[in-house]
């Protein structure tokens, strides 16, 4: 039987240019934990973990035919970081486009959002669901 007494969340979907979203994942603050590339096209990834500094993460894959996660993007993610301001600027900086400017939340904490390079919708803030 799996332990579930630490339940962490990893995101997963499909990206167009694996290279494009590593490189922005890593200005925002994603570590790589494993990236699986195709034997015969370095370009395509068939499948990566990618950590976030306070736990869980995010996976995902090459868009491609007969993929695992073929399909799933564009996607939505809340990030929550001690810092979400500064992982915000980060963002806009690899080239996201603002969707919300970062503003403190009536229901408390603070937050905003943007999209990545590939449309990906990613709200950053420090507030965390309890």
């Amino acid at each position: 039987m799996t332990d579930v007494s630490r339940t962490t969340l990893w995101h997963t979907f499909s990206v167009r240019d694996a290279g494009l979203m590593t490189t922005w994942l890593a200005a925002i603050g994603f570590t790589e934990h494993a990236t699986y590339r195709d034997e015969h096209d370095a370009s395509v990834v068939v499948h990566a973990e990618w950590a976030w500094p306070g736990g869980g993460g995010i996976m995902f894959g090459s868009e491609r035919p007969g993929g695992v996660v073929s399909g799933t993007g564009p996607a939505a993610a809340y990030l929550v970081a001690p810092d979400p301001d500064a992982v915000f600027d980060a963002a806009v900086a690899a080239g996201a486009t603002v969707v919300q400017a970062m503003v403190d939340q009536d229901y408390g904490g603070r937050g905003g959002s943007v999209l990545d390079p590939e449309g990906n919708h990613w709200s950053f803030g420090d507030y965390q669901p309890s």
